[in-house]
């Protein structure tokens, strides 16, 4: 596991999911994706990714809870669990695995599937997102197969240590490798949509000040 750069998550926490979107966009990267949505009023989240891969239980045999190994190898304070696999109908996250979870000073979950107890959640403040609730246990139902490993979110390849924002537009993921790119355009884009809003409020005509032509001006370095 990587040593976190407090620098890096302090820039990109300064963005929210619409600018970092738009800045993988300008750079043909995938990473936004569409229905991972905040499970309750959670806080977003800015963080590295710690990748599980979950898939069904196909055997009788009793197994270790999901998840729960790799919550009790966490030993930084940047880490955002990015869970894949998650079975339609059935919970792969509730309130003892969160309990867990803010014991490590994990910041939260990303799940590509349901979770149970979001009360249980909500009420010691861990943010968790994904595709919805339900009550139905994971329990003899799914188990987790591997972790560490490059997982599917939503149709996003994820990898162990990218960069993750999640916010109430959704969940974004950043590859790590590509990340001061990301910032530095998407700080850029930060800087230019302000002045767009504040030319819009002064009476500029919002067809001109949202004219392509300007979006492209940030794509080639102008903060004009």
């Amino acid at each position: 596991m990587t040593t976190p750069d407090p620098t890096l998550l302090d820039r990109l926490a300064a963005l929210d999911t619409n600018t970092v979107s738009d800045a993988l966009d300008f750079l043909s990267l995938a990473g936004a994706t569409y229905g991972l949505r905040p499970l309750w009023n959670c806080p977003r989240i800015v963080g590295r990714a710690s990748t599980i891969q979950l898939g069904p239980k196909t055997d009788a045999k009793p197994t270790v809870h999901l998840i729960s190994p790799v919550i009790a190898e966490v030993t930084t304070d940047d880490r955002v669990l990015v869970i894949a696999g998650g079975v339609d109908g059935i919970s792969c996250w509730g309130d003892i695995l969160a309990n867990a979870a803010v014991a490590r000073k994990v910041r939260g979950s990303v799940i590509d599937g349901l979770s149970r107890d979001i009360e249980g959640s909500e009420s010691i403040g861990y943010p968790v997102y994904g595709r919805g609730v339900t009550m139905i246990s994971a329990r003899n139902r799914v188990i987790q197969i591997d972790s560490g490993k490059p997982v599917q979110m939503a149709g996003v390849t994820v990898q162990q240590d990218d960069y993750v924002i999640a916010d109430r537009c959704g969940a974004v993921f950043v590859p790590a490798a590509r990340i001061e790119e990301v910032l530095d355009l998407g700080e850029r884009i930060a800087r230019r949509q302000d002045g767009m809003v504040q030319a819009v409020r002064s009476g500029r005509s919002v067809a001109e000040v949202m004219h392509d032509k300007e979006f492209e001006a940030i794509n080639q370095g102008s903060t004009k």
